[in-house]
């Protein structure tokens, strides 16, 4: 086993600065390398490929500098260890050197995973500087992807992406009641997340280790949903070939939440006030009622409110589910938080879909953010996961989003006008000038007389401008 030789000063300012390794046995290169790099590194020599990959995991290196021809009867016998060694981190710093003067074999070097490859002679001031760009580069790109964690963590509550106002009161509303037993009514337009919002009451609960039912009331058809809530005995309809508990019997001792509550008919909205008022439970076809203890939290789109007044929804039911209401606000409310909710999706969906994560441009970024978004988050998710799928480059960009995102999009409209990497001012309004001109000549069948007239122009800057444009 090879062992390393540290050849870096031993002050604390020189600790504190990035430990470079070199592989190789040149003792010549050596003497001219070193020092050219102390002052900014520390430096630590092996002449061995052996153990290099484990010892690399373990110590704390910057970077590699690989001599690849170093030693073994292959003369490029360093390439698999460069390779090993970038598979066992995709973010380690590797310069490869050879004396090979082919060009296949820095093309090699690159494939096995080099940042930078180096042929006899190196010029080691290049060197230096090269390594110390791609150690800056990655130091800067690991701190944005430090920060950029950190904002998506602070922005985090239980299962909600979102660090705005109108979110953060959601998030006080959610603490405050969660340690209750009081009955929560959450209202939102649909795909707001009013399904994480229970989850989140009921992670922070007392509850949160006893049963959690959930029941969509709209999912069932109306002779089932009776007895999916409050059970059944053998033999109470057709087709009733066992007992069964219900809904709320199998919530006993946990959390009920009845997703689209305003679905239910009055005869259940009936049942159900009961059950809350009294805490017992009566089977279909049962003579007894069975002792029940649950936290009902319901969750609505529709304005029960109106409902309670036109009497489609019992008014007394509705002032005992909605003790405490939490409203989620529609997306096109909490623009800010749609960059996190894209960056979060993004990634999420991108290692499900086991692709490299992708960005958005900040083009798209800003359609995103201009977009009313009348699914809401769901809408913004599914999109994002379309994408994913369809665009086959790194970035997402205005080129990929679908036309009703681009059709009322004034960033959409500035973007095709003034691309993100800029444009030729002349070129473009050339390009307009064309365009106006054989528009208004198709349009007069080829009389200049006449599309001069179109674009309020004299005939004779018609005839001039034909000629530049050669119509």
């Amino acid at each position: 086993m090879a062992t390393p030789r540290n050849v870096a000063g031993t002050g604390s300012s020189h600790a504190s600065l990035p430990v470079v390794c070199i592989v190789t046995v040149d003792h010549e290169f050596l003497d001219v390398l070193t020092p050219e790099l102390l002052p900014w590194f520390q430096v630590v020599v092996r002449d061995s490929y052996d153990d290099l990959t484990r010892w690399a995991r373990e110590a704390n290196v910057a970077a590699i500098l690989l001599d690849i021809d170093t030693q073994g009867e292959d003369p490029y016998g360093g390439l698999p260890v460069l390779n090993d060694l970038r598979l066992m981190n995709e973010n380690l710093t590797l310069l490869s050197m050879s004396r090979a003067k082919r060009i296949s074999v820095q093309k090699q070097a690159f494939a096995a995973g080099a940042d930078a490859h180096f042929r006899n002679p190196i010029d080691v001031a290049e060197l230096r500087m090269i390594l110390a760009d791609i150690l800056r580069a990655r130091t800067e790109n690991a701190e944005r992807e430090r920060m950029r964690q950190q904002a998506l963590e602070s922005s985090r509550f239980q299962d909600f992406i979102g660090a705005s106002a109108p979110m953060r009161l959601v998030y006080d509303t959610i603490q405050q009641v969660a340690g209750s037993s009081i009955n929560v009514l959450i209202r939102g337009e649909s795909g707001t997340g009013k399904e994480l919002a229970a989850r989140a009451i009921v992670a922070l609960s007392r509850r949160a280790s006893k049963p959690y039912i959930r029941l969509n009331c709209a999912a069932l058809p109306e002779n089932l949903i009776e007895s999916e809530l409050f059970g059944s005995e053998r033999g109470a309809f057709t087709g009733a070939t066992e007992s069964r508990p219900g809904q709320i019997e199998l919530a006993d001792g946990g959390t009920l939440f009845l997703d689209e509550i305003a679905t239910l008919t009055l005869p259940l909205q009936t049942k159900l006030l009961r059950v809350l008022e009294d805490h017992q439970v009566q089977r279909l076809g049962a003579r007894t009622y069975r002792k029940i203890d649950f936290r009902l939290i319901c969750a609505t789109n529709e304005p029960l409110e109106e409902m309670a007044r036109t009497g489609r929804f019992r008014e007394d039911l509705y002032y005992r589910i909605h003790v405490i209401p939490i409203d989620l606000p529609p997306l096109r409310e909490r623009s800010g938080d749609i960059s996190l909710l894209c960056e979060y999706f993004l990634e999420v969906h991108c290692v499900a879909n086991s692709v490299p994560v992708k960005r958005l441009t900040a083009d798209a970024l800003s359609i995103f953010e201009e977009h009313t978004w009348p699914g809401n988050v769901r809408e913004l998710e599914n999109l994002i996961q379309r994408l994913i799928v369809t665009t086959r480059h790194p970035e997402i960009g205005t080129n990929d989003l679908p036309a009703r995102l681009l059709a009322h999009s004034v960033a959409a409209q500035e973007a095709i006008l003034l691309p993100e990497e800029g444009a030729d001012f002349d070129a473009q309004l050339r390009q307009l000038e064309v365009a106006l001109l054989t528009t208004a000549l198709r349009r007069a069948n080829g009389s200049k007389t006449t599309a001069a007239r179109l674009l309020s122009i004299d005939v004779q800057r018609m005839k001039y401008l034909c000629r530049k444009y050669s119509l």
